[in-house]
């Protein structure tokens, strides 16, 4: 026989649980960064393995994962020059448990296609990621040595020479354009499913240049199986102190920088897209990541999500007016 007082004592439990239920909730509501994450998160990469972002993004979701308390799953999604991985996030849950790195071709797609998507509606920034610069790129079997040279072949072969890039939208597109435009040649884009593809037809010889990323080529200059003559950035990279910059070459004040960064839901709160921000800022702060992107040539970039998106509105209108000086136009 149940005694009415155990009787009491079970109703009291009872109404114990039920109220840290609700506090929990309550709480919960309040700070939506409490109990997140909660399971694995996925970081979309929009480009094939083997690329900046990718490489990058494995370096940084490994060690701010521990911090989380969950792993962080790189998931590639190449095609379309980014726009296949990015509307994956675009679309998906605003919890914070999905994210997209990826690099300039966040702000370049606007100005070469029609998006599903409004690059500065449906992403809001988490942190920058990685800064560097492009490597002008050439087959060693082609001959040339100086960025000079290669405008020389181009303007005595209008036409006849093909320019790779990593797909239509691409940063390595929209790099190879720009130094097209400033060199004043006329070469044939060739888009590739990414910079994999395209670096292995430089390498064979089927393509006659490339702006390349610096993160994945720099071990192959060093072996000898593709040649840079220039880089995009205003400054020499440490990595590679005899390649003379594209402005030293000639193409004075030519600059085009590489980047990362990586976003979230445009609508995922702001509580957890700080707590992401703080994981991800201070695995770019870590000695070991610091040192493993400067020797690919790279360097941290961690920026605030306010910087971030400010960052998003300034290259949008920098790349729009590119875009209309070169001639591109979406698609």
């Amino acid at each position: 026989m149940i005694s009415a007082r155990s009787t009491l004592d079970t109703l009291l439990s009872v109404m114990a649980c039920a109220a840290m239920t609700i506090a929990a909730a309550h709480a919960q509501k309040s700070d939506p960064a409490a109990g997140f994450p909660s399971r694995p998160i996925r970081v979309v990469v929009p480009f094939t393995p083997g690329g900046q972002p990718d490489i990058f993004s494995r370096m940084i979701g490994q060690k701010a994962g521990e911090a989380l308390g969950q792993q962080i799953i790189v998931d590639n999604r190449p095609g379309a020059g980014g726009m296949i991985g990015s509307k994956i996030v675009a679309d998906s849950n605003p919890d914070g448990h999905t994210m997209l790195s990826i690099s300039a071709a966040h702000v370049i797609g606007p100005s070469v296609r029609k998006l599903p998507y409004d690059t500065r509606r449906d992403f809001a920034g988490v942190s920058m990621s990685y800064n560097t610069a492009y490597l002008l790129v050439v087959p060693p079997a082609l001959g040339i040595k100086t960025t000079q040279d290669l405008i020389a072949l181009a303007k005595s072969r209008p036409g006849q020479l093909n320019l790779a890039s990593a797909g239509r939208g691409s940063g390595t597109h929209f790099a190879g354009e720009f130094f097209k435009y400033h060199a004043g040649i006329d070469v044939v884009h060739v888009p590739f499913k990414g910079i994999p593809e395209a670096t292995n037809d430089i390498i064979a010889g089927r393509v006659h240049l490339f702006m390349a990323p610096v993160g994945s080529t720099v071990p192959l200059v060093k072996a000898g199986r593709i040649r840079v003559i220039g880089v995009s950035s205003p400054k020499r990279l440490s990595v590679l102190p005899d390649v003379p910059t594209i402005a030293e070459a000639g193409l004075k004040g030519f600059r085009f920088d590489s980047w990362g960064a990586i976003f979230v839901q445009g609508k995922t709160p702001r509580p957890i897209i700080d707590k992401l921000n703080r994981a991800i800022v201070n695995a770019l702060k870590d000695r070991d990541i610091e040192t493993r992107m400067l020797a690919l040539g790279a360097e941290p970039a961690p920026t605030t999500p306010a910087e971030l998106d400010k960052f998003v509105v300034k290259e949008l209108a920098m790349i729009q007016k590119l875009a209309n000086a070169a001639g591109i136009k979406p698609e």
